[in-house]
């Protein structure tokens, strides 16, 4: 697995680094080797967070947690990956062999019911139109929703904007 380490407000020292490869190399086994995975360290006001997202073959598992201590936010993002794939694991099984998803000493009974109920409970159907980016933000804090789904006037293509937790916006555009 390909590690890309970054941190923000944060400098980044060896043995952070080497925490978080040694707590996520038991991770390396679930997916394809050319997998790569993006280690953000960030650091703001008094709250010390860890975000992992890897990447592999199409599929993205992401995790960030925050605490009053680097290390401890390590610990929490692992065992939230833990329980991801544990709970995922039916359904990500489909794309990477079943057994390299799952070690052995997982308990994963207690999660098969939750994981195998992908049932779609309401459809909703709505026009889009096209617009440009602020248009579709305005529409978006107008609805009171957290993400809104609208044609990107400048490249014709489906997009998402959605509002970030820390109360920013992100852009979700397709990659062909």
């Amino acid at each position: 697995m390909k590690y890309i380490i970054q941190g923000k407000h944060v400098s980044v020292t060896a043995a952070m680094q080497e925490k978080a490869k040694k707590k996520l190399k038991k991770f390396e086994k679930f997916f394809k080797p050319d997998a790569e995975t993006v280690v953000t360290f960030k650091v703001e006001k008094d709250r010390f967070i860890f975000e992992v997202s890897i990447y592999s073959g199409g599929t993205i598992i992401r995790a960030e947690e925050s605490s009053s201590d680097m290390y401890t936010s390590i610990d929490l993002v692992v065992e939230k990956l833990e329980r991801q794939i544990r709970k995922h694991k039916t359904r990500l099984g489909k794309k990477i062999r079943q057994e390299e998803l799952i070690p052995q000493n997982f308990d994963i009974q207690e999660d098969i019911d939750e994981a195998t109920d992908y049932s779609v409970i309401k459809t909703k159907r709505f026009p889009i139109k096209p617009m440009d980016l602020e248009e579709a933000i305005l529409q978006m804090n107008l609805l009171s929703h957290n993400f809104f789904v609208f044609i990107n006037a400048e490249t014709e293509d489906v997009n998402v904007v959605y509002r970030r937790k820390d109360g920013k916006y992100g852009l979700i555009e397709p990659e062909y």
